[in-house]
């Protein structure tokens, strides 16, 4: 099962892996099988992937074929069945309080404005945070991810975009270094969709952070990400990994129109294309 939302991080001591040259991200022969209704079933082969500081990274698949696995691997929420993961070069073993997790429902509380909603997170933390440096630390989420003037709305007087915007700024609250994003924007209409896209590699750009995103969205994917993974069908495995060398920063809007954008639209859908109609078929 998928986590609810914002998930945060697994203890690891305290280093500088730039330094040392670590990844942010690795996945070393990796596996996951569950067991269903006592039936053995793979969802992810073993898998080796490594993801930088400060990269952005995009997994895309058929439904099924393991990304939100890979996700839920780094954030500790799963172990491995075999061979490990790594953050910042040390085994996660527990809740990786490191990371900020976004899921494709907003799971916001409907009896909270949006600025009591980006504030909870501060509220479970297990260190009490002073209630006016919560209420700043709220003010200037709220500023970074254009909210201003709708603190004291509540979900449901809000647009699903603005909505989008809350959860993003619920997790980022806890200053995580790194977000691991599922589908976040899957929901929204096209246009929404490209403004929240647009408004991301700003802020990721501007916290510095590092991302592993999955989409099913080739297009999302390309303007987004500095690299892009293509999963097989289930059980998945890594088929083929794409850098796209497309400069930043990025016009969301206007780049689906250019040459380089088509040609690895087209050798992404080539590597990509079998292996939907394979898992439409499983």
């Amino acid at each position: 099962m998928p986590p609810r939302d914002a998930v945060m991080v697994a203890d690891a001591p305290a280093r500088d892996p730039r330094a040392a040259g670590v990844p942010k991200i690795e996945l070393v022969g990796a596996s996951k099988t569950f067991y269903v209704r006592g039936q053995e079933v793979t969802a992810l082969q073993p898998v080796d992937l490594t993801v930088g500081d400060q990269e952005f990274v995009a997994l895309v698949g058929p439904s099924g074929c393991g990304k939100s696995t890979t996700l839920n691997l780094v954030a500790g929420l799963l172990r491995p069945s075999r061979g490990e993961v790594l953050y910042d070069g040390v085994p996660v073993t527990a809740l990786n309080r490191r990371v900020g997790y976004i899921t494709q429902k907003d799971t916001l509380l409907p009896w909270r404005t949006a600025a009591a909603n980006i504030g909870v997170a501060l509220e479970l933390q297990s260190r009490a945070v002073p209630r006016a440096e919560a209420q700043e630390r709220v003010a200037q989420l709220i500023d970074l991810v254009g909210l201003r003037g709708f603190e004291n709305h509540y979900p449901a007087e809000l647009s699903g975009g603005m909505r989008k915007r809350v959860a993003l700024a619920r997790t980022l609250i806890y200053e995580p270094e790194c977000l691991l994003m599922d589908e976040p924007f899957g929901a929204l209409d096209a246009q929404l969709k490209l403004l929240m896209q647009d408004q991301l590699q700003q802020l990721v750009h501007q916290r510095r952070m590092t991302v592993l995103f999955v989409t099913h969205d080739l297009g999302e994917a390309i303007a987004l990400a500095d690299r892009v993974i293509v999963f097989s069908a289930r059980p998945g495995r890594i088929r083929a990994v794409r850098d796209v060398a497309l400069p930043r920063p990025r016009d969301v809007f206007k780049m689906r129109f250019t040459e380089g954008f088509g040609r690895l639209h087209e050798e992404l859908w080539d590597e990509l294309k079998d292996e939907v109609a394979k898992g439409v078929d499983v």
